[in-house]
């Protein structure tokens, strides 16, 4: 009886299918953290300064 119930090896593989994709998305963020974070700094007080020097302002 129990040997032929099959209704959550559905289930189980959903849950291993998104465990791997999960661990995936960890991993490869753990190896490109430090090529993001030296090719593009997020610097935002730069940034405003910089967007605010172009704002042409009133004579």
């Amino acid at each position: 009886m129990f040997l032929n119930d099959e209704r959550g090896q559905g289930a189980a593989e959903y849950i291993l299918l998104f465990g791997a994709m999960i661990v995936i998305a960890i991993f490869s963020i753990i190896i490109y953290r430090n090529y993001v974070l030296s090719t593009n700094p997020l610097n935002s007080a730069q940034d405003i300064n910089q967007v605010r020097s172009t704002i042409p302002t009133k004579a």
